[in-house]
This record gives structure tokens, C-alpha cells and sequence, in this order.
């Protein structure tokens, strides 16, 4: 501290032309300057600390309410999206269900004339084969 209060004196010799000794009541402002300072800066500094930590903590709770807006609105996307996919798939299993069924009308349609036909002929070669058994028992019962 004798350092400084040296240079001081000298600086106020060089500037002003002034000498000052250590016991002149100018060196007794200049201490209680220097104090003042002192703790200004202590004070600032415990200021600036309380302001960090506040800012931290700020930024801390943005941080979370960011993730927990990310969390929902990634949350949101994915139910809309699986809400989408299962409205598509079912309109597409629909869709499927409507032509598959379309295809297997239009399969029967192409069958039913050759299965009345079919059905006919089947009758007709029954009731030739009643007649024939007739005709047969017919015949065999004027042989006796």
C-alpha cells in the first residue's frame, strides 16, 4: 500500500506541482476513496453474482418449459400421425374389402349361367334316367 500512496504523490507532484506529504488531510480522502471503491466493488460484485445466478436460473426454467413444450408437441404429432395411419388403413382394408368383393361378384356372375346350365342338364339326365328305368322296367315286366 506504501507503493501506491508513493506513486500518488508523485503523480500529484508531476501533475499539479503540488508536494504532498503522507499527513496531509488530502492523503486521508484518498483512503477513504480507495475504501469507498473497495466496497462499491465488493457490493457490484456480490450483485453481479445474485444477477448470474438469477439469469442461470432463468435460463434453466426456459430450458424445462422448452422440453416440456417439445415433449408435448412431439407427443401431439405422433397421436396425429398414428390417428392419420389407422384413419389411411382402414379406408385402405375398405377399399380392399369393396374390391375383392366387387371381383368375386363379378366371378359368380360369370359362373351363374354355366352352373344354371349345368343344373339343367342335370335334371334333364335325371328324368332321362327315370324314363329309361321305366322303359326298362316296362320291358322286362312284359317278358313275364
Amino acid at each position: 500500500m506504501s507503493d501506491r500512496i508513493e506513486a500518488l504523490v508523485k503523480e500529484i507532484a508531476a501533475k499539479h506541482g503540488i508536494a504532498v506529504g503522507r499527513d496531509d488531510p488530502i492523503m486521508i480522502l484518498q483512503t477513504i476513496n480507495e475504501r469507498l471503491i473497495q466496497d462499491s466493488a465488493a457490493a457490484q460484485q456480490d450483485a453481479l453474482d445474485r444477477f448470474k445466478e438469477e439469469l442461470e436460473s432463468i435460463a434453466h426454467r426456459w430450458g424445462e418449459d422448452a422440453r416440456a413444450k417439445a415433449e408435448r408437441t412431439l407427443t401431439t404429432a405422433l397421436a396425429a400421425g398414428r390417428a392419420a395411419m389407422s384413419k389411411d388403413m382402414q379406408a385402405g382394408a375398405k377399399a380392399a374389402a369393396l374390391s375383392a368383393r366387387q371381383e368375386i361378384d363379378a366371378a359368380l356372375a360369370q359362373l351363374a349361367d354355366p352352373i344354371r346350365d349345368g343344373r339343367r342338364i342335370a335334371i334333364l339326365n335325371l328324368i332321362a334316367a327315370g324314363m329309361a328305368v321305366f322303359a326298362a322296367a316296362l320291358a322286362l315286366l312284359s317278358t313275364l
